[in-house]
């Protein structure tokens, strides 16, 4: 297993050799290129089993565009956003029609089980980049996808490994039982949380894979829990979760500790359960960049509330991508892909959300530059993951849901 800490920030190590040519070829032509429009798609579950979470990603993943116009700047993002309903063939559709409306690249999708057949059938073949901020299934990794396909969001290859530690080593849970939806982002984090648990000396004494939006998850619940297991790992999105948790709470033990993952970090889950959820924590991918107070300060003004889960790293795939394609020069999906690393691995001056509208001139004058976001450093390895992470572990209590710990994910082997 990999090496996990309790510090707040880890840098990942950039490909500054294989940035050289690209920088140089930009510079040449991204001179002229100030003052042009710059085409940004969003593609997010803003209804369905992830609407919950995913109104707010797509708000974070537009901020900064809202931000260039704000601020003055010569150039004009347009901006298109679609709704996923976080279901495949609707985000494969609402992807074309960003294709067919000319978008080289588009922020999206956030259900690793809608973010996968995208890639697939439309921003690979059709050569568009796409950086989602929440799709966290490792088979993501994998994808032949001719380096059309990045994330800022974490691999749950790290997040499982956190969470077997967590309830291991830390609580001192010996036995557990999962309840995972039955999709990519389920089976894939499931399966990373279930070797590791057992790696460690754990036992799993359950595992069942549930289908969203039930109107009854009684049965399943008591088939998973029927060996008594210290703990419940519960893989969901909100509206899926709140049927269980209503479940849960009316016939089984109020007490058991559950652990739920990133797609249950909703702060008004207890009220939509009825329920102050005392029993429960989990995890998800931190916003702990350089720049997350100056994010959330942004966040806040414009829409009037705190970011939630994956808001960070919407912002800073969108400002990503909005610099690559400054930089490129040209609307043109190859052009930003090619640009992608050279903008965010450590190459040149910094820059951030607090100078943003300097860093998009800077990028589109040629300059070496290094992005620093609000969710992490940014920095892309050779599959467009991010090189390192940082977890935050919740704890909900009284209705209300607080961070109590942040989890720092190193890459040296134990």
């Amino acid at each position: 297993m990999a090496h996990i800490s309790r510090r707040s920030v880890l840098t990942g190590i950039g490909s500054a050799g294989a940035l050289s040519l690209t920088g140089t070829l930009s510079a040449e032509r991204g001179t002229d290129a100030q003052g042009r429009e710059i085409m940004l798609g969003i593609l997010q579950p803003e209804s369905g089993d992830l609407g919950e979470l995913g109104g707010p990603i797509a708000d974070g993943a537009e901020l900064p565009a809202i931000q260039l116009a704000d601020e003055g700047s010569p150039f004009n993002v347009t901006v298109q956003r679609e709704d996923t309903q976080t279901l495949s063939e609707t985000g494969i559709s609402a992807a074309q029609s960003l294709v067919d409306a000319g978008f080289p690249m588009f922020t999206g999708a956030a259900a690793s089980d809608v973010t996968i057949p995208v890639a697939q059938e439309v921003a690979v073949p059709n050569r568009v980049v796409m950086c989602s901020p929440a799709s966290t299934s490792p088979d993501i990794t994998d994808i032949n996808d001719d380096d059309f396909v990045f994330r800022t969001a974490p691999s749950d290859s790290l997040q499982g490994e956190v969470i077997a530690e967590l309830a291991f080593e830390d609580r001192g849970f010996e036995t557990a039982a999962t309840f995972a939806l039955n999709d990519a982002y389920g089976q894939a984090l499931e399966s990373v949380f279930s070797e590791s648990f057992e790696e460690l000396g754990g036992t799993v004494t359950a595992s069942e894979a549930f289908e969203p939006e039930q109107p009854s998850y009684t049965s399943a619940l008591q088939s998973t829990l029927a060996e008594d297991p210290d703990f419940l790992l519960v893989i969901a999105f909100p509206v899926s979760g709140i049927q269980i948790f209503r479940d849960f709470y009316a016939d089984f033990d109020p007490d058991l500790p559950v652990i739920v993952t990133d797609g249950l970090i909703e702060e008004t889950l207890p009220n939509q359960v009825d329920n102050p959820m005392d029993n429960v924590q989990g995890t998800a991918p931190a916003a702990a960049g350089p720049e997350v107070e100056v994010f959330n300060g942004l966040y806040e003004d414009e829409f009037g509330r705190a970011p939630g889960v994956f808001n960070a790293q919407a912002y800073d795939a969108s400002a990503v991508m909005i610099l690559a394609n400054a930089r490129a020069g040209e609307n043109d999906g190859p052009a930003v892909r090619d640009e992608m690393r050279a903008v965010a691995n450590p190459n040149g001056e910094t820059v951030s959300p607090s100078n943003f509208p300097e860093a998009v001139d800077l990028a589109a004058s040629g300059e070496e530059i290094t992005y620093e976001g609000a969710s992490s450093t940014v920095e892309f390895d050779d599959n467009g993951d991010p090189q390192a992470a940082v977890f935050d572990v919740y704890q909900f209590e009284n209705f209300e849901l607080n961070v109590v710990e942040q989890i720092e994910f190193g890459s040296e082997s134990e």
